[in-house]
């Protein structure tokens, strides 16, 4: 293999174009044998391996500094920087994680997982190195999808008028996780179509030098461009036409499919393999269904999402099937809130699909745009909860994040019961914005109708009373808080309040109040950061009284890929953990 001749970046120097042809060859047989084996992004690795080796032929990392965009194109560049055993040994495939990630390698700059922030990440090194009077390239790559994300603006038009050496790759594949959506494409679309000699030019209106590289999947001429902007004084763009999924024939014709895929998704020859998908209900499937039928009944109703339609099994099927009651406003979730506040302003009923990870970005808009107007949005919050995900994909943030912030009413539904209640009342209403986190786990269906007024906040469900402890489950913890009540009967003879609280933005004051008079102890359990959490403002409810608080949930840490059952270990989420923290309590 050419691959056992590169041990780092200094190495392709060595090697003929033909070797480098070769080696992309080998690169792309590897990142389709692991990515298969553990799932991962496909198409975006597929698709910037040539420009990848040109780019490291030509530049010299990490003296040079090459920042990525969202990393999902950064596997190629991971085998050509000393990481090629996570590609090469099936025992090691879990070794390094799927973005760039500085404790791995002097060749990554960030630890990146979010979208849109190379250039602004870049300009900050740009100036950090002529502030110290030093030489070096600084190099942005981001795809053309993340262009649609309004900090991509921000970086391009401060970039712009550095006046130094900055060059930025945009990784042009006429594609975003999806489909892309917004104006600037139809300029994307008009400088491909030209070549780069459209008068029009997004980049050239901003003050940027502009090359056009036609064939970003060509390892010859991408040197050529690359040497061509090395060591540039100036601001400079070359925007590179690339295929999504090059090389892998069924991931060019199934682009979207392959951006990111499960384990196995590929038979012996690389063609779609037969994949036995369960055909039963999910918290998505549900969801869909319940969109349609609100739209055939109402024309008001919108769905809006945030170029991630996958993560919520918004299919092209079902999108099409809403036609002008469906929106993708691209990578810009902060567009995306404000939008909604708009629309629910005007009359239309908007539901707002967003990861829980991604409201982040969201925070100003949310307090400012939504919650200040109180614009009766619909807000569901996907993968939200502890996870063994990587650090810039948790998704135990949102708890604290949203529920701290004033008139947002906060919702956890623990079945498919509630949820529907839950949404359907939030469609309706026009009083308040709604969050409703949806549960991360299996459809649970208790065929029980639930017949809460959710027009009456903060009213939690006493599902079961008992005497001397009670025991609060949030959401999918609801599950757990059962779990334990069942434990702690058996082990200790104490039957237990069962309580499900919904609400997560309020305390039901009444019932808290109430527990007073026969309880000792109130255990909390939420799926997600105790910080500023639903939990603490129990405690604190109780603070000036006899009531012992105990609290579940995570520690404000960043874990990466770290086992689900050994951070529960860790939060103590266990009911022989809880068991023994309850009898110490009880002492």
């Amino acid at each position: 293999m050419i691959l056992d001749k590169v041990n780092n970046p200094a190495d392709l120097k060595q090697l003929s174009i033909a070797d480098l042809n070769k080696l992309a060859d080998e690169m792309r047989d590897l990142i389709i044998k692991k990515v298969n084996t553990t799932g991962g992004h496909m198409g975006p690795n597929l698709g910037i391996i040539e420009a990848t080796i040109a780019m490291h032929y030509v530049f010299n990392s990490p003296v040079d500094k090459i920042v990525f965009d969202v990393s999902h194109q950064c596997y190629p560049h991971k085998i050509l920087t000393g990481r090629k055993e996570g590609f090469t040994n099936p025992d090691l495939y879990y070794k390094y994680t799927g973005y760039t990630a500085p404790e791995e390698s002097a060749h990554d700059l960030f630890k990146v997982g979010h979208t849109s922030t190379s250039v602004s990440l870049a300009t900050g090194v740009a100036k950090a190195r002529d502030l110290k009077n030093e030489k070096y390239n600084v190099i942005a790559l981001i795809g053309d999808g993340s262009l649609s994300g309004g900090e991509a603006f921000e970086g391009f038009d401060n970039a712009a008028v550095l006046g130094t050496n900055m060059i930025i790759l945009v990784n042009d594949n006429d594609m975003s996780i999806a489909e892309n959506h917004g104006g600037l494409y139809s300029n994307l679309k008009l400088l491909r179509e030209t070549s780069g000699k459209a008068e029009c030019n997004f980049f050239k209106s901003l003050g940027f030098e502009y090359i056009y590289a036609e064939d970003g999947n060509n390892i010859e001429k991408m040197i050529e461009v690359f040497n061509k902007v090395k060591d540039t004084t100036h601001p400079v763009v070359v925007h590179m036409r690339t295929i999504k999924g090059h090389g892998l024939p069924v991931a060019e014709q199934n682009k979207e499919r392959f951006h990111w895929i499960v384990p196995g998704m590929l038979d012996e020859n690389n063609e779609l393999a037969e994949m036995n998908f369960s055909d039963a209900p999910t918290y998505e499937s549900v969801t869909k269904d319940f969109i349609l039928n609100k739209v055939q009944q109402d024309s008001t109703v919108i769905a809006v999402s945030a170029a991630t339609p996958g993560a919520y099994g918004f299919t092209k099927d079902f999108r099409d099937k809403l036609g002008k009651n469906y929106t993708d406003v691209g990578i810009a979730e902060e567009h995306a809130v404000a939008y909604a506040s708009a629309l629910a302003k005007s009359g239309a009923k908007p539901i707002l699909s967003l990861l829980s990870s991604f409201v982040q970005r969201t925070y100003d808009q949310l307090s400012q745009d939504l919650c200040l107007n109180n614009s009766p949005v619909t807000m569901l919050i996907y993968w939200g909860g502890i996870s063994g995900a990587d650090a810039t994909h948790l998704g135990s943030f949102d708890i604290p994040l949203i529920s701290n912030i004033p008139n947002i009413v906060y919702l956890a539904p623990t079945c498919k019961e509630e949820y529907l209640k839950m949404l359907d009342w939030s469609v309706q209403q026009t009083q308040y914005p709604v969050a409703i986190r949806v549960p991360s786990s299996n459809l649970d269906e208790t065929g029980i109708e639930d017949k809460t007024d959710y027009s009456v906040l903060n009213r939690y469900s006493l599902v079961e009373e008992g005497k001397k402890v009670a025991i609060v489950g949030l959401g999918t913890f609801f599950k757990l808080a059962k779990e334990v009540k069942d434990h702690i009967k058996n082990e200790m003879g104490i039957d237990a309040t069962l309580i499900n609280p919904k609400f997560i933005t309020g305390l039901d004051k009444d019932l808290l109040n109430k527990l007073k008079a026969d309880h000792s102890v109130v255990i909390t359990l939420e799926d997600g950061e105790l910080n500023g959490g639903f939990g603490e403002k129990i405690a604190s409810f109780y603070g000036n009284s006899d009531m012992k608080v105990l609290n579940y949930g995570a520690l404000k840490e960043f874990t990466d890929r770290v086992p689900l059952d050994e951070l529960y270990t860790r939060y103590r989420l266990k009911k022989e953990l809880i068991l023994d923290d309850l009898r110490a309590a009880l002492k």
